[in-house]
């Protein structure tokens, strides 16, 4: 028996193809161990959503050669699509698989032995039409299931539709179903959509067949599963019908991820994004004001071309002035083939690490208000196999991370719980209300 380990990078949408390819070795025979465990084959999941996308694959490519140096060494997804020959190049690499052919795998190189060459399997992205199925399993307490793939909104800044393709889709019955085959696993309490640009599902063979909100609606029927996550949506595609059955829902939690990019106009209309600041505005908003504990995350891209000291400024005024809890910070980077390329003027390196600086600051002092105006509530959290010094951890519904000393029976339970206090490293320290008590923090 073959051992194989895997090796993700990026998103949550990597994780669920990981996971479901790593499911597609293990039907055929193969053993999954961990990257540290001298397997037979390594597959390694790429990210190219920054510049670093290189470095960290010749450096995850060194250390599989240093554990086992005759292991078989295949390089898949986004940056496998995106720079194949540069792959191909690197020493030890013993094959390149795209976008597509990623979940083809098995069937393109069914005895992995080493070649002379590198062997690359890589068509045009505009061939990559057809939706794969995915969801994690087995490697955390929350199952990742892909609901929607590619981009069709070519941002100035992004690689992704080069890397993934146009957008495409699940359908609502298959999701359902694979629902139901997630609950009946018996062992998995939250279950986080996912995709590219998840607001955009309903797209299946180049027509636009669902909606958003009738998966969501369905979804909120599944029995077996207690509660639902939306990983990521963008403002102009979360709509006042999605927010206010979200508010009233039995099982979607009250925390919505949302890219916002920059609170400048001018520079969001730079940037081809679909919306001004002013209806992001009104998204958080309806949200706080239907659903007051909700968490709202923001993702925030500094640096970008064009970004002068006052279009910074009113990024950060109108992040400060926001009724969100955290931010997501990315530096731009200069991406190959994007038409960010072409604005001028570009920012200096020194300034995009000062700039983010200050947001991440931000960032520290939204969190730190949002958990502490929670002390005294009560919450729902799922508790995790994550154990540090005696103590473990797990995730309200609304996206508070807390903390309490170990509980075997606890973990990958839900128990009701109030917020007692916020310690120095930024998690809540709680106490139950419920049956089978945890035993809080002294």
């Amino acid at each position: 028996m073959k051992k194989v380990a895997f090796y993700t990078l990026g998103c949550k949408l990597n994780y669920s193809e990981t996971s479901t390819i790593a499911r597609q070795f293990e039907q055929r025979g193969f053993q999954k161990v961990e990257f540290q465990e001298t397997p037979d084959i390594y597959i390694i999941n790429t990210c190219s959503v920054t510049e670093n996308a290189d470095k960290k694959c010749r450096k995850l490519v060194k250390e599989a050669q240093r554990i086992a140096p005759n292991a078989y060494i295949a390089i898949v997804g986004c940056y496998a699509q995106l720079k194949p020959e540069a792959i191909a190049n690197i020493e030890g690499v013993d094959a390149v698989l795209g976008a597509a052919e990623k979940f083809m795998l098995l069937d393109l190189i069914p005895t992995f032995e080493k070649q002379s060459t590198t062997q690359v399997f890589n068509q045009p992205i505009e061939n990559s039409t057809t939706f794969h199925h995915s969801y994690s399993y087995g490697d955390r307490t929350r199952t990742f299931l892909k609901v929607q793939d590619g981009c069709n909104y070519n941002c100035a800044f992004c690689t992704i539709p080069l890397a993934r393709g146009e957008s495409r889709s699940d359908s609502i019955a298959h999701i359902i179903a694979s629902a139901k085959e997630i609950a009946k696993q018996g062992d998995i309490k939250e279950i986080v959509l996912t995709g590219v640009n998840t607001g955009d599902f309903g797209i299946q063979q180049g027509r636009r067949k669902e909606r958003f909100i009738d998966l969501i609606k369905a979804l909120d029927e599944v029995e077996g599963i207690e509660r639902f996550r939306i990983s990521s949506i963008e403002p102009n595609l979360l709509s006042n019908e999605i927010i206010e059955f979200v508010a009233q829902s039995k099982k979607f939690v009250p925390h919505f991820h949302i890219p916002l990019q920059s609170g400048s106009n001018h520079i969001l209309k730079l940037m081809n994004r679909r919306y001004e600041r002013e209806l992001y505005a009104e998204r958080v908003q309806t949200i706080k004001k239907l659903m007051p504990q909700a968490c709202i995350g923001v993702d925030v891209i500094v640096g970008f071309p064009a970004e002068g000291e006052h279009e910074f400024l009113e990024t950060y005024e109108f992040l400060n002035q926001l009724d969100i809890a955290y931010l997501h910070v990315f530096t731009y980077s200069e991406r190959p083939n994007t038409r960010a390329l072409e604005i001028k003027p570009s920012v200096s390196p020194a300034l995009r690490n000062e700039r983010s600086s200050q947001l991440h600051i931000l960032s520290d002092k939204k969190k730190r208000y949002f958990y502490e105006k929670n002390i005294g509530n009560t919450f729902h959290v799922l508790f995790e196999n994550d154990i540090d010094e005696g103590n473990m951890h797990g995730f309200t519904e609304n996206y508070i991370r807390v903390t309490a000393k170990y509980d075997p029976l606890a973990i990958n339970d839900i128990r009701q719980v109030r917020i007692t206090d916020i310690n120095p490293k930024m998690l809540a320290e709680v106490e139950e209300i419920a049956n089978n008590p945890i035993v809080h923090h002294a």
